[in-house]
């Protein structure tokens, strides 16, 4: 089948087509390894409804043709349709491989189906025992489950399959055992390093990879946009376009993210309804919520409620939580307004939408308002979840929450913070306490907030590391103002970077500067 294999990687699927005629016209259809050609074929040139008349059509299916099928319906878009294989393939008891876990994963992120991910991930666990008990473990057993665990986020037991805790040392290692040159390992490091927050690592594998494929791609543009860096974005697009490689609705997400980031809102439109129409690629919700924020992170809040008004599409929770959360950054309060009502009768459990919605009421210092919050979040008994920040430090994991005295260090930690914050205030560092409720005495207020839990974790990372290293800090909620300001600050006067994760993003400090421009 190396004629379909040439075909494939020209992506001249109209050739195709006709050998898929010569196919049907010698009686060949029928044998298994023509008809995965002939779907592999299909999928990878985006012809999703031949791949799929194959599939159905002629008798007899494997795990290859499955997983073909499966991969070219999410690159694409179409998750509906991939549930339906999905099922099938469970209905058939079908034995899964790792490229089918890879991209199962990779559906239940769509989806954002935690449960179904999680009855995945238990499945997938089992394999990981057959595995353990290999005696021979060869590059596709090695990297595949990796690279399974890595795109979803599962570092620590992906790390822990290969005896390393490290992302580097697994990199040399990879090196080291002659797998640099395997995409699917250059795709699991280049994830796990931007997942990480080490984008500059990610970049460094993603140079150095010889052959790429869409996945490569879409992971380096993704990486880029979710730190923030939008111009690299922007350009490792246009290289892939002109490597010749065909962009999918996975790259125009990371293209419009990064637009966003930039403000580029002519741009952003352009890739929208022009170039996303010459590459064949239908706009969905993630694309839609996209131009959500481009329009909203450029002051564009109107427009931004006009279009999710008169676009046909069903908006989601994120959406809207997009144009609330610029309305809280710009100051628009009454449009704030109006887009919380229509989000709490979405969800009237979402803490997110009161905390956002209190902080404007405090900082327009409607102090009635914060305490009608507060009062419906306690009758209806919605809880703010802690907040929570932690580092590692010599293989351990530290962490931390507001004003934590937990810790066994916690005297030298607060007196760090405390070091830290005067060395900030000659530099304008004035705490923000408008969000802390009015009947607490300002010097009460400012006290709560200099403990926050990332200011505890950057302090203890900076005394627990050597000065040239980048602190990394993991937070589980959206990182506050003061803190943010603050952290600017301390990372000019240590002369250090500090990465902060976020629930929205990551947020790279350097020099007095953060990457996402104060705008998260």
């Amino acid at each position: 089948m190396s004629m379909f294999a040439q075909l494939l990687l020209r992506g001249r699927v109209e050739d195709g087509k006709q050998c898929h005629g010569y196919v049907l016209k010698a009686g060949l259809e029928c044998h298994q390894y023509v008809k995965n050609a002939l779907v592999q074929m299909y999928s990878s040139c985006a012809e999703m409804e031949g791949a799929m008349r194959v599939l159905n059509t002629v008798p007899g299916y494997d795990v290859f043709s499955c997983n073909s099928v499966l991969n070219g319906l999410l690159e694409h878009g179409h998750v509906r349709e991939a549930m339906e294989i999905m099922g099938m393939m469970v209905g058939e008891c079908m034995a899964w491989d790792s490229v089918t876990y890879v991209t199962v994963f990779g559906l239940c992120a769509q989806l954002k189906d935690l449960r179904l991910g999680l009855q995945v991930h238990s499945r997938m666990l089992k394999a990981v025992k057959i595995f353990d008990g290999l005696q021979t473990r060869n590059i596709f057993s090695w990297t595949a489950v990796m690279a399974a665990y890595f795109q979803n986020g599962y570092f620590e037991e992906a790390l822990g399959l290969s005896a390393l805790r490290h992302g580097d040392l697994l990199h040399a290692r990879v090196r080291k055992s002659g797998f640099k040159y395997h995409i699917i390992v250059g795709n699991a490091l280049i994830n796990m390093y931007s997942k990480c927050g080490n984008i500059r690592a990610a970049n460094e594998v993603f140079m150095d990879m010889t052959y790429r494929d869409s996945v490569t791609w879409n992971a380096m543009i993704s990486g880029f946009s979710h730190h923030g860096l939008g111009r690299e974005a922007l350009n490792v697009f246009h290289d892939m376009l002109t490597a010749g490689e065909c962009p999918n609705h996975i790259t125009f997400v990371g293209v419009l993210s990064a637009c966003a980031h930039m403000g580029l809102v002519q741009e952003g439109f352009y890739y929208l309804n022009q170039l996303m129409k010459q590459f064949g690629v239908e706009p969905g919700l993630e694309h839609h919520t996209c131009v959500v924020g481009l329009l909203s992170r450029s002051g564009q809040l109107d427009e931004a409620e006009k279009y999710m008004k008169t676009t046909e599409v069903k908006w989601d929770i994120i959406a809207w939580r997009t144009l609330l959360n610029a309305c809280h950054v710009h100051r628009n309060y009454g449009l704030g307004n109006r887009v919380a009502e229509i989000l709490l009768q979405m969800d009237p459990n979402d803490m997110g939408t009161y905390i956002l919605l209190s902080n404007m009421y405090a900082k327009a210092r409607r102090w009635d308002g914060v305490v009608n919050i507060r009062k419906l979040t306690r009758d209806r008994n919605i809880k703010k979840e802690p907040g929570v920040s932690w580092i590692e430090i010599s293989n351990t994991t530290h962490i931390f929450s507001s004003d934590d005295k937990t810790h066994p260090e916690s005297s030298q930690i607060h007196e760090k913070v405390g070091e830290l914050l005067a060395k900030i205030k000659p530099l304008g560092y004035v705490p923000d306490i408008a969000a802390v409720l009015h009947d607490v005495e300002d010097e009460q207020k400012e006290d709560y907030r200099s403990y926050h839990s990332e200011k505890l974790a950057i302090a203890y990372g900076l005394m627990k590391t050597p000065s040239e290293a980048p602190i990394r800090v993991i937070k589980n909620l959206r990182i506050c103002d003061d803190c943010h300001v603050a952290v600017k600050l301390i990372s000019k006067v240590t002369n250090r970077v500090i990465i902060v994760r976020d629930t929205n993003r990551f947020h790279q400090f350097q020099d007095g500067r953060c990457s996402c421009a104060d705008y998260w």
